[in-house]
């Protein structure tokens, strides 16, 4: 089985024992480690107009101050020798000697990851004691970073009022570590962490996406809507006579729970569809950048000639794709909707390389091009800009 870095667990056996359930130190998960970008680097990416920045500063009558990007240089000049962080949101896309550090966690499936996010933080910096609602790998990159965590998750926190990021209340520290460059230290969601710079330090963090029950509840009732599902009106046949005649009895609520249920169990492939183009939709911070990438349709000829003169096809890491067996065969989901293709199980493989690979090349093309919906369904994501010509 697959080793999970230098644990000596598997990769099954760490999502078996550890993945949302407690904590886990990694020393040197990646030995010799050497940051792709340096601060400098980070704080140019700050300064750019599409791309999500924040600068957290901490004072005292009013403790952590944020600030949105872009930046110029004036705002880092200006700032003090202390107690300041930079986040830089999804560097894996716009730095792509970033995107190789994916590879270690794609045992998790893609459509659950959400980004690299990289803090850069001057001595004592930090964001304050916090939780988060979904699970994340911090992997030190440069310096050291002393990080505090509690042993079990918090789940009715106590926030500090009036501030735009969450800060907790009160923390109570079980476990103190010092991560160096390499290091990974992995959260499950909803346990308590503070992170404090010890000098200047940069920490990349693997976070997973989790969207809320409400989410979910909101996506799954647009879907029976557009399916024009469940219209059915609410029906309470074997009613038993009730004491009171206007107390919403139990057995009310018990009938309502089972129609609710049978909505959605009714309804063939509701939750793939629904789940597909939820997880693929396209975060509103990188759109503009996702769209520039759209083409004009090409043609099955377009295709054969660009590829036999050894053009290449890359895949837009700024959209989300994910696919699934459904009932009448498959669907691939890319930035929020959702294809239908028929294809047998044996080529499901190819379905996968328009989810996953990184770039299309002749001998790719020279499969795909034995299925006519695979063509199709190409041409189509060219002209989306899911994939692109590389220059």
């Amino acid at each position: 089985m697959t080793a999970f870095f230098s644990t000596g667990l598997s990769q099954q056996q760490f999502l078996n024992e550890y993945w949302q359930q407690k904590p886990l130190l990694i020393r040197q998960a990646f030995a010799n480690f050497e940051s792709p970008i340096t601060a400098d680097e980070l704080a140019g990416l700050a300064c750019e107009q599409d791309i999500e920045s924040r600068l957290i500063q901490e004072f005292g009558d009013s403790p952590w101050q944020v600030a949105s990007g872009p930046f110029d240089e004036t705002t880092f000049s200006s700032l003090p020798s202390s107690n300041w962080t930079l986040l830089v949101q999804d560097v894996d896309k716009h730095v792509p000697e970033i995107a190789y550090l994916l590879e270690s966690f794609r045992f998790i499936p893609d459509w659950r990851r959400d980004d690299i996010m990289i803090s850069y933080a001057v001595d004592q910096g930090s964001v304050g004691p916090h939780t988060d609602g979904y699970d994340v790998f911090l992997l030190q990159a440069e310096g050291i970073r002393r990080w505090q965590i509690s042993d079990t998750p918090v789940y009715e926190a106590e926030l500090i009022d009036g501030l735009e990021i969450k800060v907790l209340r009160q923390f109570d520290a079980d476990q103190t570590w010092d991560l160096q460059p390499g290091d990974i230290l992995y959260l499950p969601p909803h346990f308590a962490h503070h992170g404090v710079a010890q000098g200047e330090c940069m920490t990349f963090s693997v976070g997973f996406r989790a969207p809320t029950q409400v989410e979910l509840l909101d996506a799954t009732v647009n879907s029976l809507m557009e399916q024009e599902r469940a219209s059915h009106r609410y029906s309470d046949a074997q009613w038993q006579v009730e004491s009171s005649s206007s107390e919403i009895s139990q057995q009310a609520i018990d009938k309502l729970k089972q129609q609710l249920h049978k909505a959605i169990d009714e309804s063939e492939d509701l939750l793939a569809n629904m789940l597909g183009r939820l997880v693929t939709e396209t975060k509103p911070s990188l759109e503009v950048m996702a769209e520039q990438m759209m083409d004009e349709t090409p043609d099955y000829a377009e295709l054969v000639q660009r590829f036999e003169q050894g053009e290449h096809l890359v895949r837009n890491v700024y959209y989300r794709f994910a696919w699934a067996k459904v009932e009448q065969g498959y669907e691939l989901y890319f930035a929020g909707e959702a294809y239908s293709i028929n294809i047998n199980k044996a080529d499901v493989g190819l379905l996968a390389m328009l989810a996953e690979k990184s770039v299309l090349k002749l001998a790719d093309w020279q499969r795909l091009s034995q299925h006519e919906e695979l063509i199709e369904m190409l041409c189509m994501l060219v002209e989306e800009g899911g994939w692109f010509w590389a220059d």
